[in-house]
């Protein structure tokens, strides 16, 4: 497949950006172009299968996250996010630099049940330094990875913080046990 212009490029990465169905018009708003403008691209890469139509709007498919750089999610891949990392690859939570909750998760499933309770200081800590991001790309989720950056981008704190980042890991937890049933 031949390399996306600009403009394809930018619309892609905005429609999972926002990762629900999006219209012509809300695209259009959000990136400051027209909406035949929009439109046009939309049907060029709908046409080569990179987004498809879902209800009234418009998703980014496997295709369309793979040309804007997230790797393909294969049965391999997906148990290499969803398994117990080695014991010397735990992720350790901290309220800051040399004070330790003594608090380890090892898996995807079990760091989205700690979000849940964990002392939201040190929810507050990790997410300002990229450390669940970082640690998300090790399990080899780089999609999940830049979903923990947008949060970081957005600058939550608190409970809105902390119910960002589970709704977002219980999701994609979901997504990818539902590619382990497809096979």
């Amino acid at each position: 497949m031949k390399e996306l212009d600009e403009v394809k490029e930018k619309i892609l990465e905005k429609i999972w950006e926002i990762g629900k169905p999006v219209t012509v018009r809300e695209v259009s708003e959000k990136m400051g172009l027209s909406a035949r403008s929009v439109n046009m691209h939309l049907l060029g890469l709908r046409k080569t299968g990179l987004v498809v139509r879902s209800g009234s709007g418009y998703i980014i498919t496997e295709e369309g996250k793979e040309k804007i750089g997230f790797q393909k999610i294969d049965e391999k891949t997906v148990k290499k996010i969803l398994d117990r990392t080695p014991r010397e690859n735990v992720f350790h939570f901290y309220v800051r630099v040399d004070q330790p909750l003594g608090t380890v998760s090892d898996c995807l499933s079990d760091l989205c049940e700690k979000i849940k309770s964990i002392d939201i200081r040190s929810i507050e800590f990790h997410t300002a330094r990229g450390d669940f991001e970082s640690w998300i790309r090790y399990l080899g989720d780089v999609e999940l990875s830049k979903r923990l950056r947008l949060i970081k981008d957005a600058n939550l704190s608190g409970e809105a913080l902390r119910a960002q980042l589970y709704a977002t890991l219980k999701s994609r937890y979901a997504e990818l046990l539902g590619k382990m049933t497809e096979r």
